[in-house]
C-alpha cells in the first residue's frame, strides 16, 4: 500500500541555535503544552502575554502556536532544562513531545446512493453553504473541480482568511474555496531550522510555502468530498465521465498541515483544528492519523484533542481507519467522538492480465497508459529466486542488468514505493513489470500509473507466475484492458483498510464504517506526475489513488449533506444517522466479503456497514450524545478530573460511588465486553437512548440477531414515540456461558440489534467479546 495513511511515530527531533562552530549546542525538541487557562494571573492582559513571559519561557521567540478555542496552552521549542521548567509550572495540566505523522493515502457517489434530482442531494442542495474543513497538503486551485460558477455568495458567517503564500494569491480564493491557511512553524522546528527564518527542512525547490498542493494528496481529498460537476475527466483515459464530489456545492476551507515527503506535525495540526473552529467550518475531514496498531491515550493524542474540541462545538470530525489491514487492531484514530472510516471497493475496475507462455491467463490490475508489449511474449524472471531479500523487492541497484535485460521481471511487493519498482527494472534494462502480492495482502489489489508496461497480481496468482519462472523457459506478455464496470461482488472490504478491535476501548466499534477507498479518480494537483515520483513528468487534471485517505472524504462530504438537510442536528446524531443505515450487504445483496481472502466479513471489519447516503436523510431514530455524555464515557475508563479537562477544556467531576460504564455511551453500535478470568453464566445490562427525527407519531419494534451462543433480551421491546415523546431509552440484556461460548477466530461473536417502523430500520451491530482491556 503506498504510504496515504499514517504511521505515528516518536519523533526525537534535535537541532540548534545557528551559531559558530559550538562545541556543543544544545538540545532543542518541541513539546506541546497543556495549560489551565483559568488560572493566567489578572496582570497578564491575554494568554499569549501570559505564556511569552518569564514565568513560562527566556525566549518567547521558542513559542511556536499559541492555541485558545479547541485547546488551552501553547507548543514551544525548548532544551531539556526549559522542559522540565515548564512542565512544572503549577498551571500546566500536561506536556507531551510533537510527533509527526503522514497521510493515509467518478462513479463513487452514485455507489453511496446518491443520484442526480432526487434523494439527499437534492433535500440537502447539494451541500450548499455547508463549510467542509480539509487538513492536509494543500489545494490546486485552477482544477475544475473547485470553480465557484454559479454559487452564491460566500456564507455570512465565515471569519476566516485566503492566507497569501508562495503562488498562492486572494484569487486563488473564490466562492468554492472561502479560504486557505498554512501551517508550518513545528514543522520546520522539529526539522532543525529555529523558526521560519532560518528555512528548516521545507525544499523549496519541490514545496511551496502556502497552501498550494506540491503533493497531490490534499487536491485528490478535498475533490473527493466537494468537488464540482466536471465533464470528460479521466486519467489518461482511466475512468472517464464525470467527475463529482459528494457534495458538490459545499464550500471549502483550505487547512495545509502536511508537506511533501515530510509529513504533519501533531503541534500544525492542533494549531489547524483551533483555526478552523474560529473560522466557522461545518465538517473537518482529516486523513491522517496513526498506524502499526498503536493509539495513545485521548489525553496525549493532539488529534483527538482538537476533534473534541470541534465536535463539543458543533463541528463533525471525519478521519481515516488506517491502511495497516488486514491485521487485526490496525484501526487507528479510536477516539468515540471522531468517526473513523475504512475503505471499501467500487464496482469500477481496471483489470489487466497476464498470459503465460503455457496459454495460462491469470487476472491482475494496472492503470499504465503508455505504449503496450502488443501481445509479444518476453522472458520471464524472478529475482528473489537468488534468495536476496532486495532483489526480490526490486529495490534501488538491486537488479542485475545483464540477468535482467529484455525481460519481464517479477517484483515482490514492499518495502519501497510499487510505482518506483518499475523505474527499477526499466533502469536495468528490463521490458515489464509484475508485481506480486505477500500473503500478507493476500488478493487484495489497487491500479498504479506505472511509468512501464506493468500490472499487479494477487498473492495466489503472483506464486504461479514465479513457479513458472522457476522452469528457466517461462515468457508471459501483459494486455492492458482499460476501464470495466459492474464489477461483481462489490463492495468488498479492502484489504489494506484497518481493522477492529479497538486497542484502545473495545467497549467502542471501530472502525465506524466503510465507505469508498480504492481506485479513487478525483483531482490532482501540476506540481507532480501521478506516481508522486520526482521522475514521473507527466501531468494529470485527475488522478486514481487509493486508501483509507480517499474513503474518509466520502463520508465528510456525506456529513455535508446532512448538515445541509437538518442544520439543527449534532455531528453524533449525524454520525448515527450514516451508520445505522449503513449496508451490510454487496450490491448482489450477499454478506460483504474480504479482499484479501474472499472470506465472509464482521463488524471489526466494517463496522457498522458501508455508506449508504439513499437511508441516512431519514434514519428515523438517532443515538446522540452530548459532551456531558463525553465526560461520563471518560471517567468510566479511569481518567481523572485533570486528566479529563486536558481534553475537555473544563474540570471533570467524575462520581465516586457508581462508576460509569463503557458500554454505556450511547454509541450507534453496541459492545459488550467480558472479561477472560470469568467462567460459568455472565450477565451484563447495557443502556441506550433513541430520539425520534421521523414522523412524529411512531412506533418501533425490536429486532435481534443474536450472536451465536449469545441470549439478548431487550426491555420494552416496543418503543412508541409521540408529540410530547420524542426520546426513550431501552435496556439490552446479554447473558453468556462463559465455559461453553466459542468466540471465533477474531475473539468475538457478533449480531444486530435493529428498531423497525415499517418504513425505517435503524440498525446497530453487536459485539460480544470476552477481553481484559489494555
Amino acid at each position: 500500500m503506498s504510504p496515504f495513511h499514517c504511521t505515528i511515530f516518536l519523533l526525537f527531533t534535535i537541532f540548534t541555535h545557528a551559531t559558530s562552530s559550538p562545541p556543543d549546542p544544545p538540545p532543542f525538541k518541541t513539546y506541546i503544552f497543556r495549560v489551565d487557562s483559568s488560572s493566567k494571573p489578572s496582570i497578564f492582559p491575554t494568554h499569549y502575554h501570559w505564556y511569552t513571559s518569564s514565568e513560562f519561557t527566556q525566549t518567547p521567540s521558542s513559542i511556536l502556536h499559541i492555541y485558545d478555542t479547541v485547546f488551552h496552552g501553547f507548543s514551544a521549542s525548548v532544551t531539556p532544562e526549559e522542559y522540565d521548567s515548564v512542565s512544572k509550572h503549577p498551571s500546566v495540566l500536561a506536556s507531551f513531545e510533537d510527533r509527526k505523522r503522514v497521510l493515509h493515502t467518478t462513479r463513487s457517489p452514485q455507489f453511496v446512493g446518491l443520484r442526480n434530482q432526487r434523494g439527499l442531494w437534492s433535500d440537502s442542495d447539494y451541500g450548499s453553504d455547508v463549510i467542509v474543513g480539509v487538513f492536509d497538503t494543500g489545494i490546486w486551485p485552477e482544477r475544475r473541480s473547485f470553480s465557484d460558477l454559479n454559487l452564491g455568495p460566500v456564507p455570512k458567517r465565515w471569519k476566516g482568511v485566503c492566507q497569501v503564500g508562495v503562488k498562492f494569491s486572494e484569487k486563488n480564493c473564490n466562492r468554492k474555496i472561502i479560504g486557505a491557511r498554512y501551517f508550518l512553524k513545528g514543522h520546520e522546528s522539529a526539522s532543525g531550522g529555529f523558526g521560519i527564518g532560518f528555512g528548516g527542512a521545507i525544499n523549496d525547490t519541490v514545496e511551496f510555502r502556502s497552501a498550494r498542493d506540491a503533493d497531490g494528496h490534499g487536491t485528490h481529498t478535498a475533490s473527493t468530498a466537494a468537488g464540482r460537476y466536471v465533464f470528460k475527466a479521466s486519467m489518461a483515459g482511466y475512468a472517464s465521465g464525470i467527475a463529482k464530489g459528494v457534495a458538490p456545492k459545499a464550500r471549502l476551507a483550505i487547512y495545509k498541515v502536511c508537506w511533501k515527503n515530510s509529513g504533519c506535525f501533531d503541534s500544525d495540526i492542533l494549531a489547524a483544528f483551533d483555526a478552523a473552529v474560529n473560522d466557522g467550518v461545518d465538517v473537518i475531514s482529516i486523513s491522517i492519523g496513526g498506524g502499526d496498531g498503536i493509539s495513545s491515550p485521548y489525553y496525549l493524542d493532539p488529534i483527538a484533542i482538537g476533534a473534541y474540541g470541534a465536535v463539543s462545538r458543533g463541528v463533525f470530525v471525519s478521519s481515516s481507519a488506517g491502511n495497516d489491514g488486514p491485521n487485526g487492531m490496525s484501526v487507528t484514530n479510536l477516539a468515540p467522538w471522531i468517526t473513523t472510516v475504512g475503505a471499501g471497493t467500487i464496482d469500477r475496475n481496471f483489470p489487466a492480465e497476464v498470459v503465460l507462455g503455457d496459454g495460462r491467463q491469470l487476472a491482475g490490475v494496472s492503470l499504465y497508459a503508455g505504449p503496450a508489449i502488443s501481445g509479444k511474449k518476453y522472458p520471464l524472471i524472478y529475482p528473489g529466486k537468488s534468495g536476496v531479500l532486495s532483489a526480490s523487492l526490486c529495490m534501488e541497484n538491486a537488479l542485475d542488468a545483464t540477468a535482467v535485460r529484455g525481460k519481464i521481471v517479477i517484483c515482490d511487493r514492499g518495502s519501497s514505493p510499487r510505482v518506483a519498482k518499475g523505474l527499477v527494472v526499466k533502469k536495468a534494462g528490463g521490458v515489464g513489470m509484475i508485481l506480486s502480492n505477500g500473503v500478507t495482502n493476500g488478493e487484495g489489489l489497487v491500479g498504479d500509473a506505472h511509468l512501464i508496461p506493468a500490472c499487479s497480481v494477487g498473492s495466489d496468482e503472483g506464486d504461479k507466475i514465479k513457479a513458472y519462472a522457476a522452469t528457466g523457459r517461462g515468457t508471459a506478455t501483459i494486455n492492458f484492458k482499460g476501464t470495466v464496470l459492474g464489477i461483481k461482488p462489490a463492495p468488498v472490504v479492502a484489504s489494506f483498510s484497518g481493522r477492529g478491535p479497538n486497542g484502545m476501548n473495545p467497549e467502542i466499534l471501530k472502525p465506524d464504517l466503510i465507505a469508498p477507498g480504492v481506485n479513487i479518480l478525483a483531482a490532482w494537483t501540476d506540481a507532480v506526475g501521478p506516481t508522486g515520483l520526482d521522475s514521473d513528468s507527466r501531468k494529470t487534471e485527475f488522478n486514481i489513488l487509493s486508501g483509507t485517505s480517499m474513503s474518509c472524504p466520502h463520508v465528510s462530504g456525506a456529513a455535508a449533506l446532512l448538515k445541509s438537510a437538518h442544520p439543527d442536528w449534532s455531528p453524533a446524531a449525524i454520525k448515527s444517522a450514516i451508520m445505522t443505515t449503513a449496508s451490510t450487504v454487496n450490491k448482489q445483496l450477499e454478506p460483504m466479503t474480504d479482499e484479501s481472502t474472499g472470506n465472509a466479513t464482521t463488524p471489526y471489519d466494517f463496522g457498522a456497514g458501508h455508506l449508504n447516503l439513499d437511508l441516512a436523510m431519514d434514519p428515523g431514530l438517532v443515538y446522540d450524545l452530548t459532551n456531558e455524555d463525553y465526560v461520563s464515557f471518560l471517567c468510566s475508563i479511569g481518567y481523572g478530573a485533570k486528566t479529563i479537562q486536558v481534553i475537555t477544556r473544563s474540570p471533570a467531576a467524575c462520581p465516586m460511588r457508581r462508576k460509569p460504564v463503557p458500554e454505556n455511551l450511547n454509541y450507534p453500535s453496541i459492545a459488550a465486553l467480558f472479561s477472560t478470568g470469568k467462567k460459568g453464566v455472565l450477565r451484563k445490562t447495557l443502556i441506550r437512548r433513541v430520539r425520534n427525527v421521523g414522523d412524529v407519531n411512531s412506533v418501533y419494534t425490536v429486532k435481534v440477531q443474536a450472536p451465536k451462543g449469545v441470549t439478548v433480551s431487550v426491555r420494552p421491546a416496543k418503543l412508541v414515540f409521540s408529540d410530547k415523546v420524542r426520546e426513550l431509552s431501552y435496556y439490552v440484556n446479554v447473558k453468556i456461558d462463559g465455559t461453553s461460548v466459542v468466540m471465533g477466530d477474531s475473539g468475538a461473536v457478533f449480531g444486530s440489534l435493529s428498531w423497525v417502523d415499517g418504513k425505517h430500520v435503524v440498525r446497530s451491530p453487536l459485539v460480544v467479546t470476552q477481553l481484559d482491556p489494555l
